[in-house]
């Protein structure tokens, strides 16, 4: 066990007495018990503090409204009747609401978008961090999760593809806590635990968790239990809150998260290059051992204030997050021609501050200054072979010495961003709302960027069951702060800068190689412009219609319009990804849903159409190939993670103390390379180079995985209450790829989970 799991038990085992010691939705009416007048410890003086923490909450929704947004929750209670309940991985949890697309690493594309989510606890921002696999937020924390999407208010920016905005468990509703044992299938095992209470005017929850399991990341060839995936996942989270007086609280946020992963590997093959790495040429794929690590710990302070018409909230957040890659240096060099040793760190603070004020029955002001610094440092030592790039040598191609040759790159850049935003709501009528206003950002990072940003959102009532909304939005998101420096590749490209070899011309490998010699690890094309902000033109519409009493409908369309669309791929066997973007972007679709409540039953179902296209890569060419580099530049391609049909449903019932339950998820496949359609199957570019596939031209496979489970609450026994459950993930072992290894960005395939059964067990106190 490492030295941060250690502390991390640590800290998670003290939490519980130390704040014990110390001291659906939100928006919820409180029900009080008389004015206080005892000591604090007395049942009305209890009520009370949990009325106003309650009327606080409320107040601190009112700030961010989502007017006009189209926004789905999933509550806590929905959260544990999903299969393996709150041990769901929150981007599992995600995949319910409606445009969501799944992807490998646990990453997730909403309405056609690589990533742009923005995580947010109780409407704090938490910064992006380092992470591939790992997810430092876990469902357990949560009281409700908002995925918020469409035409977005002027309250948020940057990253807009989805917020993803946590309500968390305070333990103002109740006190005491639980303790979990979850496991089963692929060797796993997740023991758990929660507690959270009042003392006085303190509300306080804390959590903490361990997994365990041989399927850390999706396996690459179908297998129930890849070679060499396991993974060992620590998470902590505490919450405390003191209500100061009826009209002011402070709050604080600690979370830390320490995961590390097997990279798993494929069985049979042998390295394909023709290299030779110290007499050595051959290699089994099932020997390699790669690994990597990814820390992260954050914090947020809050200090909320109300009155009558103004309400206010200030908040302080820091992140600090590692990544770690490992590489099998001898394998990955006849593999790949490189093995990349690579440590990224990112430390991340700001300042948020925003407010609403009623100036009158009519109008609504809200508005806020959002600070963020971020520091990225990124140290690699890679590995690589030299050879031989003379045109008019007998060896030319071939190695120069079969020694490895060390190329060593470490960066480190500051970004800063600046973001103000102003706003009004205004209520032109009973059944009719106009929420408009602008915000402006600054970026100063790779690029030093700007852009005024206006927003429009009309709501419209029509009768009390239905409502309308119409939206546009300005976007402005700066390129994510991973970049890969022009610096970078000229080392791969020139391993001697300062040479007495000749720099030649006329050749076409040598003129993207530049010099005589060069690296295993050279590109064929050597350009590489720094990767620019994306600017777009979004548009939504949509309609909510409430059929009776328990069944609601939806109904979503949205357009979006980008000038320098931004993406990311993966493009070598580090598991960390490059920014890159094209010239042009647009993505388009629709989406449906329902959901129906009634007595003991519930059930919701979504489906969404969606296309993602972009046109013309301007940026990062050097991780293209020359020919797709072409192809692109006057032909609109599926972005790779373009999903044309995406659906999801459950279903819950409760019957004599026992709830049966399951979902699923739809999709029509994420993309991969298809051939080129002509008689010859290739396709020439007018400067000679031939394409013999189409970037993302097929979906990879349709796939459909059902997940079931049962539970059952147990009042007495040898311990006392108890939950008991049984789940079943992909319960007809559907065997399917997310990925095929094929594609822009797409460097290994990899495969849904296999069957799994799964037990839990779960002791209240």
């Amino acid at each position: 066990m490492s030295a941060r799991a250690v502390l991390l038990a640590t800290v998670c085992a003290l939490a519980v007495p130390a704040l014990a010691f110390a001291g659906g939705q939100t928006t919820g009416q409180g029900q009080g018990q008389g004015q206080g007048g005892g000591a604090s410890s007395s049942t009305s003086s209890v009520s009370e503090i949990v009325v106003t923490a309650r009327k606080l909450d409320v107040a601190r929704d009112a700030i961010e409204p989502q007017v006009g947004a189209s926004t789905y929750t999933i509550s806590k209670q929905t959260i544990e009747t999903l299969p393996a309940g709150e041990n769901t991985p929150l981007n599992q949890v995600i995949l319910q609401a409606p445009g969501v697309a799944q992807d490998s690493f646990g990453q997730l594309h909403i309405r056609g978008e690589h990533n742009g989510l923005q995580y947010r606890l109780n409407g704090v921002i938490l910064p992006e961090g380092l992470s591939v696999f790992s997810q430092a937020l876990n469902p357990r924390l949560a009281d409700s999760v908002q995925l918020i999407t469409g035409a977005l208010p002027a309250e948020y920016g940057l990253s807009t593809a989805g917020i993803v905005d946590i309500t968390t468990k305070s333990g103002e509703f109740n006190n005491g806590g639980s303790v979990s044992l979850y496991g089963g299938s692929h060797g796993d095992i997740e023991p758990s635990f929660e507690d959270g209470g009042s003392k006085g005017s303190l509300n306080y929850f804390v959590s903490g968790s361990y997994v365990a399991n041989d399927l850390g990341i999706e396996s690459p060839d179908g297998r129930s239990n890849p070679l060499h995936d396991w993974t060992q996942q620590f998470q902590g989270f505490a919450y405390a809150e003191d209500v100061i007086d009826p009209s002011s609280r402070i709050s604080t946020i600690l979370g830390i998260s320490d995961q590390s992963f097997q990279i798993p590997n494929l069985y049979g093959q042998q390295p394909a290059l023709g290299l030779n790495v110290n007499g050595v040429s051959r290699f089994p794929s099932q020997d390699l051992n790669e690994n990597q690590t990814e820390f992260s710990t954050y914090g947020v302070a809050s200090y909320l204030h109300t009155t009558e018409r103004f309400t206010m909230q200030v908040s302080v957040y820091g992140r600090y997050s590692s990544l770690r890659f490992t590489p099998s240096a001898l394998g990955d060099m006849l593999y790949n021609g490189i093995a990349q040793l690579a440590e990224k760190t990112d430390l991340n603070g700001g300042l948020q501050a925003e407010g609403d004020y009623q100036l009158n029955d009519r109008h609504t002001l809200r508005g806020g200054v959002i600070i963020d610094v971020d520091r990225a440092v990124s140290n690699t030592n890679s590995q690589v072979l030299l050879i031989d790039a003379n045109p008019n040598s007998a060896n030319f191609g071939g190695q120069i010495s079969n020694a490895p040759f060390t190329v060593i790159d470490n960066t480190g850049k500051t970004a800063e961003t600046y973001s103000f935003y102003l706003q009004d709501e205004w209520k032109i009528a009973q059944n009719l709302t106009l929420n408009y206003g602008a915000r402006f950002d600054q970026f100063n990072g790779y690029v030093d960027q700007n852009q005024t940003s206006p927003r429009i959102n009309l709501v419209w009532l029509p009768d009390p069951a239905t409502t309308v909304h119409v939206g546009y939005a300005k976007y402005f998101t700066p390129p994510p702060f991973e970049l890969v420096a022009n610096e970078t590749v000229q080392k791969f490209v020139t391993p001697f800068p300062r040479s007495p070899y000749i720099t030649t011309t006329g050749s076409p490998v040598v003129a993207s190689c530049g010099a005589l010699v060069a690296t295993t690890a050279c590109p064929l094309v050597t350009t590489d412009m720094t990767p620019t902000a994306e600017r777009a033109d979004y548009y939504d519409v949509g309609a909510t219609h409430k059929v009776g009493r328990f069944l609601t409908l939806s109904l979503d369309s949205y357009l979006k319009l980008s000038d320098h669309l931004l993406d990311e791929g993966q493009f070598g066997a580090p598991i960390i990804l490059t920014p890159f973007n094209y010239a042009k972007g647009r993505q388009y679709g629709v989406e449906f849903s329902a959901s129906y409540e009634k007595g003991p039953f519930s059930a919701y179902g979504n489906i969404a159409y969606s296309v993602a296209q972009g046109e013309g890569w301007q940026s990062s060419q050097f991780v293209f190939p020359l020919a797709q580099l072409d192809y692109s530049a006057n032909h609109y391609i599926y972005l790779d993670h373009d999903e044309r049909i995406a659906a999801s449903g459950g279903l819950s019932y409760l019957w004599r103390g026992t709830r049966f339950g399951g979902d699923f998820i739809f999709g029509t496949g994420l993309r991969q390379n298809a051939p080129v359609p002509t008689p010859t199957g290739t396709f020439t570019e007018p400067d000679g180079s031939v394409l013999t596939t189409i970037p993302n031209g097929a979906p990879v496979q349709r796939y459909l995985q059902v997940n079931l489970a049962v539970s059952h609450h147990f009042d007495k026994g040898p311990l006392g209450p108890v939950d008991l459950r049984l789940d079943v993930t992909n319960a007809f072992d559907q065997v399917y790829q997310i990925r095929s290894g094929q594609g822009v960005g797409v460097f290994a395939p990899q495969y849904g989970p296999r069957r799994g059964f799964f037990f839990g067990v779960t002791k209240d106190f």
